[in-house]
């Protein structure tokens, strides 16, 4: 009698680890489902939105345009994108929230017009070593140069102002960023502005120095539920840019101060500007989850 019951108790914990596992396996595919549903069609843009901890989902794409730090222009010619999410604790003011994915402004590298060779002239250095250190560190083969503009902060350190941006007047997104000028002589941790000591870039629609900005032309898309601006224009000419550091290696002590000479920097408000042609594109975070 006790072996039946033994065997009993063995057949149904084998019918229960059976349904646990199934009922997992469930789970999982649901979990899974989850995680790789994105938005369809129109709303396709918004697939790193953080839907769970944002109101809204924001889209931004930039196209075109140009950097000036200092004496040195970089013009746009690879799209920037900026993305996320946002609250609106209350009313007038939002709050940023981060990509999904951590990728909230794309890392994109921007060619510095003439290389190397245009940004140091070892030539025009009176001082023997740093002339020497000049020409050991840029005077190669390796001439081309990258500039791209990185986030400086957390995306909160972000600031979007949609009411100025329609009104064209005020701050209507706030950058904290720093330059990484990338070059395999230049080493890695060539920057102009840091985490510590950022770029704060108070973008706007409407003037900013001699530079006039434009919200572009508004249509709504997906429905209806996405308010998008195209050929938009947010401009400012009146941040300040801090020194550049890191650059050259081992030889930053001498190498800085050679870019920053060359560079103009640090610049004072006035010396630089920011241009940023392209569209924004804004909807309800649960508009999004309805589309996926």
């Amino acid at each position: 009698m006790k072996l039946k019951t033994s065997r009993k108790r063995t057949a149904l914990r084998g019918v229960i680890a059976a349904l646990v596992a199934v009922v997992a396996a469930m789970l999982s595919l649901a979990i899974a489902s989850s995680a790789m549903a994105t938005p369809k069609g129109e709303y396709a843009v918004f697939s790193d939105c953080p839907v769970k901890a944002a109101e809204g989902c924001i889209y931004a794409k930039t196209e075109s345009g140009k950097f000036t730090v200092g004496k040195e222009t970089v013009p746009i010619e690879k799209p920037v994108i900026l993305q996320g999410g946002f609250n609106e604790p209350s009313e007038g003011v939002e709050q940023f929230v981060g990509a999904a994915d951590g990728n909230t402004l794309s890392k994109t590298p921007q060619k510095v017009p003439g290389g190397l060779s245009g940004l140091v002239k070892c030539n025009e250095i009176s001082n023997f070593i740093e002339r020497v250190a000049c020409e050991v560190v840029f005077e190669n083969g390796v001439t081309g140069v990258t500039a791209t503009v990185e986030l400086a902060g957390p995306a909160s350190s972000i600031g979007f102002f949609a009411i100025n941006y329609l009104l064209q007047s005020g701050t209507a997104l706030s950058l904290p960023v720093k330059v990484h000028l990338e070059n395999p002589f230049l080493g890695s941790s060539c920057y102009i502005g840091s985490n510590s000591s950022p770029i704060v870039i108070g973008l706007s629609t409407g003037k900013s120095g001699t530079l006039t900005g434009n919200p572009g032309t508004l249509e709504a898309k997906g429905e209806g539920g996405i308010l998008a601006f195209s050929k938009n224009s947010l401009v400012n000419g009146t941040f300040a840019a801090p020194g550049a550091n890191g650059c050259g290696g081992i030889f930053s002590f001498l190498i800085d101060p050679i870019v920053n000479s060359k560079l103009g920097l640090p610049s004072a408000s006035g010396k630089n500007a920011a241009v940023l042609n392209g569209s924004i594109e804004q909807t309800a975070a649960s508009t999004v989850v309805e589309h996926e």
